[in-house]
């Protein structure tokens, strides 16, 4: 009878008692019969040069039934020149190995196990109406010149087929890997293996290999085949029926004899190359559930609900632009409408009348109407009209080239009280143009960045589906959904909101060029000395770097990893400075700087990143350097802002520093003259010292953020200080900008709050990385950090609305009146 009462068949009968009638008889010495053997029961026995053991188990499948078999051993030798070796025969396969069974791991250690269990490859199931015959023949020998004991256990697996949405509990070690088989139900498409295990170590692997044999089960060759991911207390697999022509697959679990693999370190006890028996001592309990995931319908509800939420905006700002339209009508009617009315769009009544010479300078005012002195008048002429040339000798105004001009620039600039006509001299055209460089530089680097970030990251993509090793991209594994060749496709559709509103923010920036550009030639002037100079040039770049944050962190996190995540800053580190230029470009549009040097100084911050992504672990020199060059820089620049550019920056820079040091400080303690760009300069170079500080004392792995964060922390800073001098000069907030800045502060404060929920972290390995991952939490199909694209992504564009709106309120104030700051 075999295990469980099973019926020996007729035609396997004689055979065993053919070989039981030779083991009578004696022979069971090299080249004898088999020995009948039964399931469940031990064997003891021993083995040498000159005497082996050959078992035969027999047992009948039932139609359409998968029989697993497991073989326990065990040899209590540990004589590694004289082995026990187990040879198992099957219809279709053999499968051999010894004991002591040696394992090796970092720098050529060794771990002996004397306990050895393996399942047998299953075979499969026949379509036939009756059961059919199976038999396993087990040899076991040794070339020992002595006798060696050995234990042998033959059992049948009765949970061998795994259920869906059912839990099932097992252990396993390096030396007793365990794999079991599961069928895709008919109407399930997808599932998900989820395997969790109380203990962090020993690290194991669970691998997905379909039905065919021999089944990988050991460390050596587990990443043979198959789709794996290395684990310490969570690990999940996405497995898609198309993949498995069978529509069924083996999960594979591993237990590793090292765990650096993990994050662990090697024991103290086995370094070098030492022979130890370890046995069970790395056993793991490990907890098997399968269940099935999200069907088509749900991915098709997620695209209508990424494009809708953002198509949202574009509806809303359709609303606010008609209501805007129907508002400005009904002022004109009444005959009510301001020289400028509150949103960037010249009105026709404004007070500067036709007869304008056309030779007036962008901004100046004639001596006669100017108080206190306030505006110096311009000789400079502006272009005749109609002239619309890009020719390079209109770039260089000549307000930049005459001698007694640079001396009257020194005379304004270095003036106690400053207002926006003496830094709004040079002529419109000109100063557009400087600024519009800016867009069409933006669109030729994003272009030569993108183009090879996207063959990277297909590359990346490529390989992990072809050698099926999930360790190489960290994915939020509970919630990464795949669609065609991507693994997360939740990952990318969530950044489609970066695109869509980075384009609705070019066309606001593009409304308002076009009304303020119509409204100048219903006036035919070409200077307009009321409000803030209207240069768009930055914000089309701002519309762009959004756009392509967008196409960059989708790119990303196509395979996100520690090698890719410059890619999802790169354009970040963009939008802060460009925010940050369009500040200061808005009342100092004359001295802003020029786009080659603002993005030559992006170039540099990202060769700065790139190598902070090589260097930046533990190398300390490194730290020194680039915090001596952040402080430097911080410095620098600020020298430059308080002196409005008139302090040169060369070899001479640090004498000249001395020498106001000791004039101002030590000679005599007098007051700063720029009292509030002294106290914005103080405080901006106390954060960027401490975040020089703690970049030397804590050397923070992920780089690129760090950066991102010294960017961002100079933005908001910038940002208080410009909003809270302009409530201090008595101007106010209108209700759109109000509004914008209201939701801005509440989108960003929801967003970190997602942000900081880390749901994977390239910064440690790979299997600690999965510890953090979480289920999905909107529709079943977006994860936290898909919330932070979205959110992310409506708090960048209000962001960028306060900056276009902000300054609404001075459209009706002559430029003489607005302050400088």
């Amino acid at each position: 009878m075999a295990s469980g009462g099973a019926p020996v068949p007729g035609a396997l009968l004689c055979a065993l008692l053919w070989a039981l009638a030779a083991a009578v008889a004696g022979d069971d010495g090299p080249g004898g019969s088999p020995l009948p053997g039964a399931f469940g029961r031990v064997y003891r026995g021993t083995v040498n040069i000159n005497a082996e053991r050959v078992y035969a188990f027999a047992y009948s499948s039932e139609p359409g039934q998968v029989d697993a078999v497991r073989v326990y051993v065990n040899s209590s030798s540990e004589n590694l020149q004289y082995p026990v070796l187990f040879v198992v025969r099957q219809q279709k396969g053999v499968l051999s190995w010894q004991v002591p069974l040696i394992f090796r791991g970092l720098y050529q250690r060794t771990y002996n196990y004397q306990e050895v269990s393996r399942t047998l490859c299953p075979s499969e199931p026949t379509p036939e109406t009756g059961p059919s015959d199976q038999i396993i023949f087990v040899d076991v020998a040794s070339m020992a010149p002595f006798n060696i004991a050995y234990e042998l256990l033959v059992t049948r697996l009765e949970n061998f087929q795994l259920e869906t949405n059912k839990a099932f509990n097992f252990t396993a070690s390096p030396s007793q890997p365990q794999y079991f088989l599961y069928k895709f139900p008919q109407d399930v498409d997808s599932v998900i293996i989820k395997v969790v295990s109380d203990a962090v170590y020993p690290c194991s692997v669970v691998s997905v290999q379909d039905i065919v044999c021999p089944v990988y089960d050991l460390d050596h060759n587990v990443e043979f085949n198959g789709v794996y991911q290395s684990m310490t207390k969570q690990a999940a697999i996405t497995v898609q029926r198309k993949d498995f022509p069978g529509e069924q697959f083996f999960v594979v679990f591993v237990i590793k004899p090292e765990d650096y693999a993990c994050g662990g370190s090697v024991p103290s006890s086995i370094h070098g190359n030492v022979n130890r028996t370890w046995n069970l001592q790395r056993t793991k309990n490990l907890q098997v559930t399968i269940v099935p995931s999200i069907k088509k319908s749900v991915y098709v509800q997620a695209m209508f609900f990424s494009f809708l939420s953002f198509l949202s905006f574009y509806l809303g700002s359709v609303v606010v632009a008609f209501v805007h339209y129907i508002r400005v009508r009904r002022k004109a009617s009444a005959g009510r409408l301001s020289p400028e009315d509150g949103s960037g769009i010249m009105a026709s009544s404004h007070p500067i009348t036709a007869s304008t010479p056309e030779g007036s300078s962008y901004g100046a005012i004639d001596e006669s109407s100017s108080s206190g002195g306030h505006q110096l008048s311009s000789p400079e002429r502006g272009p005749p009209a109609g002239s619309d040339t890009d020719s390079s000798v209109e770039e260089e105004s000549d307000f930049d080239t005459m001698p007694e001009i640079e001396s009257d620039k020194n005379v304004i600039r270095t003036k106690v009280f400053l207002y926006l006509s003496d830094l709004s001299r040079k002529d419109r055209r000109i100063v557009s143009k400087k600024y519009k460089i800016y867009f069409w530089n933006i669109i030729t680097i994003a272009v030569f960045y993108a183009l090879p970030v996207i063959q990277l990251v297909i590359t990346y993509q490529t390989v992990v589906n072809v050698t099926g090793n999930q360790d190489i991209c960290y994915y939020n594994f509970l919630c990464a959904h795949p669609l065609g060749v991507l693994s997360a496709f939740n990952n990318i559709l969530s950044n489609v909101g970066h695109m869509l509103l980075g384009f609705l923010f070019l066309l606001i920036v593009l409304r308002r060029d076009i009304l303020h550009r119509r409204a100048m030639e219903i006036k035919d002037v070409y200077t307009l000395d009321y409000g803030i100079p209207k240069h768009f040039g930055l914000f089309y770049a701002m519309g762009i770097a959004l756009m392509m944050e967008g196409v960059l962190s989708a790119c990303y996190h196509v395979c996100p990893n520690y090698s890719n995540f410059q890619f999802d800053t790169s354009f970040m580190y963009m939008i802060a400075g460009l925010c940050m230029l369009k500040l200061y470009q808005t009342r100092h549009p004359d001295i802003n700087a020029s786009a080659y040097s603002a993005y030559a100084s992006f170039a540099v911050v990202i060769c700065l990143a790139v190598l902070g992504v090589v260097f930046g672990k533990n190398d300390m020199w490194f730290w020194i350097i680039f915090s001596m060059i952040h402080v430097l820089a911080s410095l620098a620049l600020s020298t430059q802002i308080y002196y409005m550019g008139r302090f040169k920056i060369d070899l001479g820079i640090f004498r000249r520093a001395a020498m106001v040091l000791y004039t101002d400080c030590i000679q005599q303690c007098s007051r700063p003259m720029y009292m509030d760009r002294m106290v914005l300069l103080i405080v901006g170079n106390l954060v960027n010292w401490s975040f020089a500080i703690f970049g030397l004392l804590y050397r923070p792995r992920d780089f690129a953020s760090y950066i991102l964060g010294i960017f961002i922390c100079n933005l908001l800073l910038y940002l208080a200080f410009y909003i809270i001098m302009k409530l201090r000069s008595s101007e106010k907030l209108l209700p759109i900008p109000m509004f914008c800045i209201v939701a801005t502060a509440v989108v960003w404060a929801a967003a970190l709050y997602f942000f900081f929920q880390n749901l994977s972290s390239w910064e440690e390995t790979p299997a600690e990385s999965r510890e953090k991952n979480r289920p999905c939490i909107l529709l079943g199909f977006f994860d936290d950090h898909d919330v932070w694209h979205f959110l992310s992504a409506a708090a960048l564009f209000f962001s960028f609305l306060v900056l276009l709106t902000l300054d609404d309120d001075l459209d009706v104030v002559r430029r003489d009146k607005i302050p400088v700051f």
